[in-house]
């Protein structure tokens, strides 16, 4: 794999953010979610969502992309739990890599700065949500330490109903 570099995101990484946003959602949830709702993602719309996105000052997540030839390949955000009871926690709020990048490390290489993040922020645990259904997320949460917890959630996005279960680890000191 050619070099591959975690950085913090930032403004100018709004559209390659969204491209790997919808082609991930596109290839990854295929089967899974209504495929109109996947057919109608715009990497325009998703464009401006992550510019307010990433403009927003209270944001309290952050954002890390992982770049390839200077191309995102892949991105993380992450930060305090956003659920009830779940504050106290750091939350992985969303990993996705581009579908051309699948299975080559960008992803652990994501999730691994993401974790360290976490942990120096001062978060003992962290959890996440995945897409029922998704055993490819699952299985790779799980080989890197993330278990199922029982925790589950019905969620509204981009017009579809999401179905999603809870995975929970122990951040490394």
């Amino acid at each position: 794999m050619a070099d591959l570099i975690i950085r913090w995101g930032a403004l100018d990484d709004a559209r390659e953010v969204a491209i790997v946003h919808v082609a991930s959602w596109r290839h990854g949830y295929a089967g899974l979610m209504d495929q109109q709702v996947l057919d109608a993602l715009s990497v325009d719309e998703r464009t401006d969502g992550w510019v307010r996105w990433i403009t927003a000052s209270a944001q309290p997540h952050r954002l890390l992309v992982a770049e390839i030839e200077g191309v995102v390949a892949g991105w993380a955000t992450f930060g305090p739990g956003r659920d009830d009871g779940m504050h106290q926690n750091g939350e992985l709020a969303g990993l996705y890599v581009h579908p051309d990048h699948w299975s080559t490390g960008v992803g652990s290489a994501l999730i691994r700065r993401a974790e360290r993040e976490l942990r120096s922020a001062g978060f003992i645990d962290a959890y996440l949500w995945a897409l029922r259904g998704n055993d490819r997320a699952f299985s790779f949460y799980e080989r890197r330490g993330w278990t199922a917890d029982g925790g589950e959630k019905v969620a509204e996005m981009a017009g579809a109903t999401l179905h999603e279960r809870r995975f929970s680890r122990r951040l490394e000191g």
